[in-house]
């Protein structure tokens, strides 16, 4: 029986960073994961493969709409579906190979496998049985389907089947309109395919500021991407030429039928806990699914510890990430802390969707004086050089205190220009601070500063 001071269940980004951190603290640590490589769901059928497709095709779409705008004249290029799946395939190698040689370089065992907890202090890999004084749940989370849905990964697909299509499709329904749908849906959409949203609400990207959510919507019809909302799935079915979706409109009950060459289900993820043993061991569960912890990540089983998508919280890879880092702080004795009010979110598609704090409506249900200070990306010269000028900043400050509360941004790299935000709030920062800031010209990070001065006299370009 070989002992550790941590065994971690799970190799996705809550698992191996948290096992960097727990070895660079002192704590000889190993990781039971099952795949053939590390990274979990994040690096090997999601993040990151889907990044590269988005990549691939946004590159696609500049050639099409925008290289004779700028002079760049030739013949447009055709698709290598097979290439361009192999080139997602070194993408994902080349990171869950970088993760084997941080764990070699930092002295984390892998322990190739998938785990179960025969009993406190315990975990069985294949026959072997490890000792660990402390072990830590990263097992993620799976695609959730509706019933009737029956999922062949050929042609009803999740996220996971869309990422290995055999060939691209003519068409696509996409059920659910939230991020991952609307990620892959417009990988597709820039491929060729007709792609319709089918949504059971009556707006996209739930929880998203209203204001941004109904921008993002025309920006993506423009781009073609056909939306029925406040529709109720009914069912699936495979047919001979591709597959049938039927649903309500829930505004008149009446009943339609779509066909498709592909349906991709993304309706979201639940947790994935099966075979672990938990229901044996007294695990206290919550209705969802999740394990329950307290805020330093414990669960009622001492030594038990569970982070990232199998626990309350959103199921982000980074959200998973803060969580690892504090657990191991918190089991090498240290004070480790998440502060969940700043954990952004962000969707890639094209313009790029990104947020951090409270919404609009979020402050108008708890009745906090609040300002905004908005500036549209048609005011930067950056953005409009690269045609990307739909879309803008939106700052949200406390009315007295100037306090920043909450930022959304569509637009070009969006995704990367919220962290100056997520980085002013984690100081408590005030819409003057970034206001107040010098901002190198031209960059799209100049829109943020101009919406932090319309949080007060008024931005300049605007």
């Amino acid at each position: 029986m070989a002992e550790f001071d941590v065994i971690i269940i799970g190799g996705g980004p809550g698992g191996y960073v948290s096992a960097i951190r727990c070895a660079q603290l002192g704590l000889k640590t190993a990781v039971v994961e099952g795949r053939d490589s590390l990274g979990g769901t994040c690096l090997n059928v999601g993040c990151i493969p889907s990044k590269a497709l988005l990549n691939a095709t946004h590159q696609l779409h500049e050639v099409h709409e925008n290289f004779e705008k700028m002079g760049l004249m030739g013949a447009h290029p055709t698709v290598d579906w097979a290439k361009m799946l192999s080139y997602k395939q070194g993408v994902i190698e080349g990171n869950t190979k970088g993760i084997e040689f941080l764990f070699k370089k930092n002295k984390v065992t892998w322990l190739k496998g998938w785990g179960s907890i025969p009993a406190p202090g315990q975990v069985k890999v294949g026959e072997e049985v490890h000792s660990a004084k402390n072990i830590v749940i990263a097992t993620g989370s799976e695609p959730a389907t509706l019933p009737g849905i029956p999922v062949d990964e050929e042609v009803i697909v999740t996220s996971t089947g869309a990422l290995t299509l055999g060939a691209i499709p003519k068409s696509m329904v996409v059920i659910g309109a939230g991020v991952i749908g609307l990620e892959m849906g417009s990988v597709y959409a820039r491929l060729g395919a007709q792609v319709t949203v089918v949504e059971y609400l009556d707006t996209i990207t739930p929880g998203m500021d209203a204001e941004v959510a109904k921008s993002f919507q025309k920006i993506l019809q423009k781009q073609g991407i056909k939306f029925i909302l406040g529709a109720a799935v009914q069912g699936a079915e495979r047919t001979k030429s591709g597959a049938k979706l039927t649903y309500k409109l829930r505004k008149d009950e009446s009943s339609h039928d779509l066909a498709a060459d592909v349906i991709l289900v993304a309706t979201g993820r639940k947790p994935y806990t099966a075979g672990l043993g938990l229901e044996a061991l007294g695990v206290e569960m919550l209705p969802r699914g999740q394990i329950k912890t307290d805020s330093h990540f414990a669960t009622n089983i001492k030594g038990l510890y569970a982070i990232g998508d199998a626990i309350v919280g959103p199921m982000l890879a980074h959200k998973a990430e803060d969580e690892g880092m504090a657990v191991a702080e918190i089991l090498a004795g240290k004070h480790g802390h998440v502060n969940y009010n700043v954990i952004p979110g962000v969707v890639y598609t094209t313009p790029e969707v990104a947020s951090v704090g409270a919404t609009e409506e979020q402050l108008k249900e708890s009745g906090r004086a609040y300002k905004v200070g908005k500036f549209s990306f048609m005011g930067n010269g950056r953005a409009k050089a690269v045609f990307q000028a739909d879309g803008f900043v939106k700052l949200l400050a406390d009315k007295e205190t100037d306090r920043i509360l909450g930022c959304h941004i569509i637009g070009p790299a969006a995704g990367d220009l919220i962290h100056e935000v997520c980085v002013a709030m984690e100081f408590g920062a005030s819409a003057q601070d970034l206001a107040l800031t010098c901002h190198a010209h031209p960059t799209y990070s100049e829109a943020v500063r101009e919406a932090a001065l319309a949080c007060g006299d008024g931005a300049i370009h605007a």
